[in-house]
C-alpha cells in the first residue's frame, strides 16, 4: 500500500511504522516523491516530542529529515541519489528483508 503523499499528513494520520518509513526511502530512492516532500514528511513526525520511535525508525527519520540539504549554494545535495540507495539498502538489512 503506497502513502497518500498528496495528503495532509497532519490531519488524522497514525504514527507511521516500519514499512510506511521504508516506502519514504524507496520513494525518494526511485524518485517518485521529491526530497522536499520526505523532509517535510519526515519532519513533521521526527519532532513530535509525544512519539516515540524504535532504534530503526528513528535513524531513518533522521536520514529523511534533512534529505533535500544542498552541499553548498546551488550545488548538488549533500546526500546523493547512490547514498540515499545504501541508506534503504542498509533499512531493508536492519529489518531482515
Amino acid at each position: 500500500m503506497e502513502p497518500d503523499v498528496s495528503a495532509d499528513v497532519a490531519e488524522g494520520a497514525g504514527q507511521p511504522g516500519p514499512e510506511e518509513i521504508e516506502w519514504w526511502l524507496a520513494a525518494v530512492a526511485d524518485g517518485r516523491v521529491s526530497r522536499d516532500a520526505a523532509d517535510r514528511w519526515a519532519g513533521r513526525w521526527l519532532l513530535d516530542d509525544e512519539l516515540r520511535w524504535d532504534e530503526l525508525s528513528l535513524w531513518a527519520l533522521g536520514l529523511l529529515f534533512g534529505i533535500d540539504l544542498p552541499a553548498g549554494p546551488g550545488g548538488p545535495y549533500l546526500h546523493d541519489e547512490a547514498q540515499v540507495r545504501e541508506w534503504l539498502a542498509e533499512f531493508r538489512r536492519r529489518r531482515g528483508r
